[in-house]
């Protein structure tokens, strides 16, 4: 196929037939423009939606176990150790033997990562203000009741 015979397939309107109708579909999709629209905002700090997570898990309960951090957010245990190693790297979090289970680090963030966190959070708010300019007023909340009635 030629390329220009390519491009007209693809600007042609395309049937999703079942997949406009399932919430699951339309939530990935929702979140694929989400995390896409957070890379392009905190990337060039090395900040994934997902290490985002554990920054804000770590800043609010300090001295939780990697492993304790890995089930509140739903993720992977083994993938945790990649996962502070990273953010231990860039001096943002750093583990502690825990007083609770000698076996186990608990996390707590630096100074660094404080100071790194509050302008990181500037801009994730900055970055979620300009996709929620989408929705009509008081929808934001109501979509996160929506969402908060499901189990985690």
């Amino acid at each position: 196929m030629t390329d220009d015979k390519v491009s007209a397939a693809e600007n042609e309107q395309i049937n999703f037939g079942v997949l406009d109708c399932l919430l699951g579909y339309k939530l990935r999709r929702a979140q694929m423009v989400f995390f896409d629209s957070f890379s392009a905002a905190c990337s060039d700090l090395g900040i994934s939606p997902g290490l985002f997570g554990v920054l804000v898990v770590v800043k609010e309960n300090p001295g939780l176990t990697q492993t304790a951090v890995a089930k509140a957010l739903g993720n992977d245990r083994s993938a945790m150790v990649a996962v502070v190693d990273r953010l231990e790297s860039m001096e943002l979090i750093e583990r502690r033997p825990s007083k609770k289970d000698r076996r186990s680090y608990a996390l707590y963030m630096t100074p660094h990562g404080k100071t790194f966190f509050n302008g990181l959070l500037e801009r994730v708010r900055a970055h979620e203000d300009e996709l929620c300019q989408y929705l009509e007023s008081g929808e934001k909340k109501q979509l996160l009741d929506m969402l908060d009635r499901f189990p985690r």
